[in-house]
């Protein structure tokens, strides 16, 4: 007994001074290189002032900034009845498991066993196995590593499927009520086109116009009535993809969003912070750190392969060749003692598996350097769009204002005899083109400030 504890000792010892070693790598977190403030901010002003800041605000519900309960409504629902949401907190609850799957070799592990061999004499067996591998090399401790920053990858994953999920029911409804505002404007026109078009059926009675200026006219008519079913039939198609977002059935929101109204409108002002706040807070780009962290805690496993394994290995139970005699007091056994297991050649696969391990880790920094790139491009992009998308938006309501002038004043002298048809159905053009414009520019306002918020990692705390 003496001797067997002088060989074990050392080895538990072992174990304890090199418990807070382990080969490979420290991780260490990749430096962004953020620049210090947004291009795109000098040009972010219009006739009003500056549409974009580089002060920091609270981006966790953007979407309130609209002041739509409809949007908001739709939103909530969609954090608590999306699929995609779920599969990713299925994911997630997958990764914690999978990190107690690679902390179980941490611990001692133990194993009941019965046999019963029929011969001369038989054999009956009765026992337990325990094997407790020491991770003196740290092998395991770098896979628990690896797995604890998957699971903050996965953490990630749900931020941005959240966010993502936040930025497309937006798009969405903004589009939808872009289309039921089109459909009204199509519909007002066909209004005054149609009473146009009687005007001139009667002047052609009275023998003041041609059959060409009716022809005109009722033209007119058909080519703005034939805009709208298309119009319609894409606003029902959105409603569907909202439906879809909530996991919904593709009708259960036709009642509640047929409705028409007004396209959210944009506050005149979007705090959007520096682009070092952009490395911290956007989801995927605290993803692939953490995918970075898991690669690099791989090679430490990969190295660790090249050392010996020590276990501490011990068994007892009972022997006999009767039954009855099984738990007897001389058929008691047991025993207890270390091993070792080393790899000493496998044909060079434990090195190949190391350079494995080293090219992931330096392919999840690259991938990671170029989420931290895509995210600055997006944020420049939704920034010039959107500001530049306001001087568009105000120059479209100018033109609005003054086709609506000459509609009325071409509706008034067409009537006195004093210009002719082709005059009217140009005004009539311009005003419907330039009032389609608007609502189109309206809407790429919002679309434009969502895909902003979205940009910058807003939709999650």
């Amino acid at each position: 007994m003496m001797k067997l504890a002088a060989f074990v000792l050392p080895i538990f010892l072992a174990s304890v001074v090199f418990s807070g070693c382990a080969v490979g790598p420290n991780y260490k977190p990749p430096h962004a290189d953020a620049p210090p403030s947004w291009v795109g901010l000098t040009n972010a002003t219009t006739a009003s002032g500056s549409v974009a800041t580089a002060a920091t605000a609270d981006l966790t519900n953007w979407w309130k900034k609209f002041n739509d309960p409809s949007l908001v409504s739709l939103i909530d629902d969609g954090f608590r009845t999306n699929l995609d949401l779920k599969i990713a907190e299925s994911v997630l609850r997958q990764a914690r498991a999978q990190r107690n799957v690679a902390a179980g070799p941490l611990y001692p592990s133990f194993a009941g066993a019965g046999s019963y061999l029929r011969g001369v004499p038989n054999e009956y067996e009765a026992g337990l196995d325990a094997v407790w591998e020491l991770d003196i090399f740290g092998g395991t401790r770098r896979n628990v590593e690896s797995a604890n920053a998957t699971i903050v990858a996965q953490q990630e994953n749900l931020h941005d499927v959240r966010v993502t999920l936040s930025a497309e029911i937006a798009l969405d409804y903004i589009q939808l009520r872009s289309y039921q505002e089109q459909i009204g404007i199509a519909r007002a026109n066909l209004d005054s086109e149609e009473r146009t078009a009687r005007l001139t059926r009667q002047k052609l009675a009275a023998g003041f116009v041609s059959a060409l200026d009716v022809a005109n006219a009722e033209a007119q008519v058909a080519t703005t009535e034939a805009t709208i079913p298309v119009l319609q039939t894409s606003a029902r198609q959105t409603i569907y993809a909202l439906s879809l977002l909530l996991s919904r059935p593709p009708g259960d929101l036709v009642e509640e969003l047929s409705k028409p109204g007004p396209v959210p409108l944009t506050p005149p002002e979007v705090p959007i912070g520096l682009p070092s706040d952009l490395v911290r807070r956007r989801p995927d780009i605290r993803e692939a750190e953490a995918q970075l962290h898991a690669a690099t805690a791989q090679i430490g496993v990969a190295e660790a392969n090249y050392f010996p394994q020590f276990s501490l290995t011990g068994s007892a139970g009972y022997e006999s060749d009767l039954a009855r005699t099984l738990f007897a007091g001389p058929s008691r056994f047991w025993q207890v003692g270390p091993t070792m297991t080393w790899n000493i050649f496998q044909g060079g696969a434990l090195t190949a598996n190391v350079k494995v391990q080293r090219e992931l880790t330096t392919q999840a920094y690259l991938t990671y350097r170029k989420t931290v790139l895509t995210a600055l491009e997006e944020v420049e992009n939704e920034l010039v769009a959107f500001a530049n998308e306001w001087n568009h938006r105000q120059s479209l309501n100018e033109a609005v204002v003054q086709n609506r002038k000459a509609v009325d004043l071409s509706n008034q002298l067409y009537a006195q005899g004093t210009i002719d048809f082709l005059t009217v159905l140009d005004a009539e053009r311009s005003l419907y083109a330039s009032e389609t414009a608007l609502s189109q520019s309206k809407e790429s306002i919002s679309t434009d400030l969502v895909s902003l918020y979205k940009a910058l990692g807003g939709g999650w705390e």
